[in-house]
């Protein structure tokens, strides 16, 4: 193996007074990730370009040197499951979230509270499968308040979804209930956008009375009663082949995006949440997936070049203004899976590249258009200080665009 690439979702942040004035990466201990800064070289990174807001999918897609253009968040997260797509097919990423009403119209939580559980997401997937349309289509829960949903046969992606938190690439907090809308004036569009709010609204009738619903309500739990929608796609993605890269992925997003590009995907069933804690699911997830990177590098190094390695945990904290959490996650991740790394990568003479694809400030709790930090072992002569963004923007890597960051490691032509 010649390189491992890690992607610590959401890892750059801003000074955050419950820190003192740091960012979690700054007050992070992380001795062994030090380690590896002081024998390599810094820099700092927009993941598609400056002044742009990313969600995780067109961040990875930069990165890998692909345009915005060549793939949609839909397909990716559906071919991340095993729903088997055929062109024409439209997918979209989903959530589970709560309204007040369809008649007010106010969002309450975009993620249903994160108390959503497998099993009860798993019985309102049921129940919206049953929904009757005059067209085919398959809603599939995967992990937490996520989903995907693919409606089967010719339809348009020409639309806008009703989740317009994150918008063509600038941030925009969604509030209010939005049904779906053209983007053209073709008819095909207008028929798709018809047939898709009309699932959306027949989802919020079956959802809202719904006993497992009803229950949660009951126990003073946020109800999972509407379904937030984007990233339409029926169109296959057209991607850059990275063949001779393994992919130890758990999300989604990350294993269909891996799939299409033609790498090795291992993976593992992310652990249940069955209690309302969401942050001990979380931290259970964290740890299984710090293991399972590292066996599945051990164990793969002389099969192929390259590794990508995509830690997701670290998004949720600055999603919910817990940097104390994010603090300690990253703490965590140094002292298992970079005191691995420690060992394994200099003693291979494998070189690491560890960055973010993008930033999630904890005071805002949206992604930003901040540029996250990058750290590029190569078994250097020491000249660099610890890992964060401070240091990052006064190392010799300098600045990139996200589709600069293969090239400039030397992991891609």
């Amino acid at each position: 193996m010649k390189g491992i690439l890690v992607i610590i979702d959401g890892m750059g942040d801003r000074p955050h007074k419950l820190l003192d004035g740091k960012t979690p990466l700054e007050a992070a201990e992380m001795p062994n990730l030090d380690f590896l800064a002081t024998r390599g070289e810094m820099g700092y990174m927009y993941p598609v370009k400056p002044g742009f807001v990313p969600e995780s999918d067109e961040a990875i897609i930069s990165i890998f040197g692909n345009k915005l253009i060549s793939s949609t968040r839909g397909q990716l997260e559906a071919r991340g499951t095993d729903l088997k797509l055929t062109r024409g097919d439209l997918a979209f990423r989903t959530n589970f979230a709560t309204v007040d009403s369809l008649e007010k119209g106010n969002i309450i939580d975009r993620r249903a509270g994160r108390t959503l559980t497998k099993d009860e997401a798993g019985i309102l997937g049921k129940a919206l499968n049953k929904i009757k349309l005059p067209v085919k289509f398959d809603f599939e829960p995967t992990i937490q308040h996520r989903g995907v949903l693919v409606f089967r046969g010719g339809f348009s992606e020409d639309l806008l979804g009703n989740d317009l938190t994150y918008s063509q690439g600038k941030l925009k907090a969604a509030t209010k209930i939005k049904f779906c809308k053209p983007l053209d004036d073709d008819e095909n569009t207008q028929y798709t956008v018809n047939i898709v709010n009309e699932f959306l609204e027949k989802a919020y009738r079956v959802l809202d009375k719904h006993p497992v619903n009803e229950e949660r309500k009951r126990r003073g739990l946020m109800p999972a009663n509407y379904i937030l929608i984007r990233g339409a796609g029926i169109e296959p993605p057209k991607l850059k082949r990275y063949n001779k890269w393994v992919s130890p992925s758990y999300m989604p997003l990350e294993i269909g995006f891996s799939r299409v590009s033609g790498m090795t995907v291992f993976s593992f069933d992310y652990p249940k949440l069955k209690k309302l804690d969401a942050y001990e699911n979380l931290w259970k997830g964290l740890k299984k997936s710090c293991r399972f990177n590292a066996k599945i590098l051990k164990k793969n190094r002389k099969k192929f070049d390259y590794a990508y390695v995509h830690i997701k945990e670290t998004d949720l904290p600055g999603h919910d203004n817990k940097p104390i959490e994010k603090k300690l996650m990253l703490e965590y991740i140094d002292k298992t899976f970079f005191k691995f790394l420690r060992k394994f990568a200099p003693s291979k003479k494998i070189k690491v590249v560890v960055t973010a694809d993008h930033s999630t400030p904890c005071n805002l709790k949206f992604h930003s258009a901040d540029p996250v930090p990058v750290l590029f072992y190569n078994d250097s002569i020491p000249k660099e200080k610890e890992f964060n963004e401070k240091e990052a923007r006064k190392g010799t890597l300098g600045g990139m665009n996200g589709n600069e960051l293969l090239k400039k490691v030397g992991f891609a032509r």
